[in-house]
């Protein structure tokens, strides 16, 4: 079942981006639409040279910077382009334009950024609805959210579903200024006079992210709440923590001119969380579940700190913290200090540290056309079900592992982790690098990390592979 915003105008599918491309088009036909030689021969090229250079430095500069690892599609570049050649259209054609000439050329910039927008928004699956779009925009609440100081008035009470509350944890150990951070409740926190000590997991979300994107842009809250009625509202506390600071700052949860992620993440949150929610202190009752770059802190926290973490998910992450190549990772994570990339790289971790004590465990799920054997899944996972509406329009991963697939990187991660005692499992589906995929995973993985981190989970709640 959705909630709130989860329901209403889908930005993936449907009328609305198409009518939003359609409107972009005939808004620009309309500003073209002139009869003098001198335009059609001297300004219109000008506009479509000048958009295609925007488009091949759009191009261009997500490749430089790493920003992606599933190749985008052409017609984001497309509408890229078109939306300069739109700005140009608008400047060169006033004079001795219409006055319908001009408010059609007017309005065609903000439709050809709404069509480039609406493309890579299906690139990512960042925004499924309209609805959801706006409560991000405007800092809308998540679903279940109520505030800190309605817990106490909950206790000793069977609520139906969970709660998620904002909370501004401090940065006293690492100095990382971050946004607010949000954990969620399962009813199970609220049996008893007192709270029982729960196993917790650490949410980590993709490169350019908000902390409340697990639950507006992954849609999760429906499958955490079909998950906890089917379980006895049992489930792991979840901590949706800010590993970037800001929409575009991309620490990869490293320490380094980005600022202080990694130490925000491990001497700010678990503190806080254990101490404020009575979370359990046991590394065995703590995992990490990250999707894109989150994926790859989890795989990084869990090898860095086997004395927080004994259990990880990574969904679709790469084979290391990754700002584009090795020579610029080094400059932009770490400030030019080669040092800081072998330590937080997760092969060179693993290898220095040698064979991990304790039931250390992974899952990698990514994303490939590669058949797979079910009868390999860990106990209490099932296969993620990806439909047509799911998958993005970004292309596959290379499966060879190279450049920055993440198949790649999981068989190569996956084969470290076994050298050093630390059991892995790779799991892959057909899809695109969206965050619809993220949920599938999710939903598949929930029993399974529910069970590693300690908590029974119920026949019903496991499903069937």
């Amino acid at each position: 079942m959705k909630m709130g915003f989860h329901h209403g105008v889908s930005l993936l599918h449907g009328w609305l981006p198409v009518t939003i491309e359609i409107v972009a088009i005939v808004l620009l036909i309309v500003a073209i639409l002139r009869l003098t030689r001198r335009w059609w021969f001297i300004r219109v090229p000008i506009a479509i040279v000048l958009g295609v250079v925007g488009a091949i430095a759009a191009w261009q500069f997500t490749n430089n910077q790493g920003l992606a690892s599933d190749p985008a599609p052409v017609l984001l570049w497309v509408t890229v382009g078109l939306m300069v050649g739109a700005i140009v259209i608008a400047v060169i054609g006033w004079p001795r334009a219409r006055w319908w000439q001009r408010v059609a050329a007017i309005l065609a910039i903000p439709f050809t950024i709404a069509s480039a927008g609406v493309v890579l928004n299906q690139w990512v699956g960042y925004y499924p609805t309209a609805e959801a779009a706006w409560s991000s925009v405007t800092a809308g609440p998540l679903p279940h959210q109520t505030d800190m100081s309605a817990l106490a008035g909950m206790r000793n009470t069977n609520p139906k579903t969970g709660v998620v509350v904002p909370v501004d944890i401090p940065d006293t150990n690492s100095g990382f200024k971050h946004r607010t951070e949000y954990v969620y409740l399962p009813p199970a926190y609220f049996h008893g006079a007192t709270a029982p000590t729960l196993p917790a997991v650490m949410m980590i979300a993709g490169e350019f992210n908000t902390p409340g994107d697990w639950m507006r842009s992954g849609e999760i809250a429906p499958t955490i709440d079909k998950f906890t009625a089917a379980n006895n509202g049992q489930a792991p506390i979840l901590v949706f923590v800010d590993n970037g600071g800001s929409f575009n700052n991309d620490t990869e949860c490293v320490n380094g001119p980005r600022g202080n992620a990694a130490d925000h993440l491990t001497k700010d949150v678990i503190p806080y969380v254990e101490k404020t929610f009575h979370a359990s202190s046991n590394p065995a009752n703590w995992a990490v579940i990250g999707w894109s770059a989150g994926g790859t802190c989890a795989v990084d926290l869990t090898v860095m700190h086997p004395e927080l973490f004994h259990t990880f998910v990574d969904i679709a992450g790469d084979l290391g913290p990754d700002s584009g190549n090795k020579a610029q990772t080094i400059a932009r994570l770490y400030g030019g200090n080669a040092q800081q990339w072998t330590n937080f790289d997760p092969t060179t971790v693993m290898q220095k540290h040698g064979p991990y004590a304790g039931d250390i465990a992974g899952l990698y799920d990514d994303l490939t056309a590669m058949h797979f054997d079910r009868s390999k899944l860990p106990k209490g996972f099932k296969m993620p079900q990806v439909n047509e509406n799911q998958v993005g329009l970004g292309g596959q991963d290379d499966m060879m592992g190279g450049g920055n697939s993440e198949v790649g990187a999981a068989e190569q991660l996956c084969a470290e982790n076994k050298k050093v005692d630390i059991q892995c499992t790779i799991h892959t589906t057909q899809g695109g690098h969206t965050w619809q995929f993220a949920e599938a995973a999710f939903d598949s993985s929930l029993a399974w990390i529910t069970a590693r981190v300690g908590l029974p989970v119920s026949p019903a709640a496991t499903g069937e592979l």
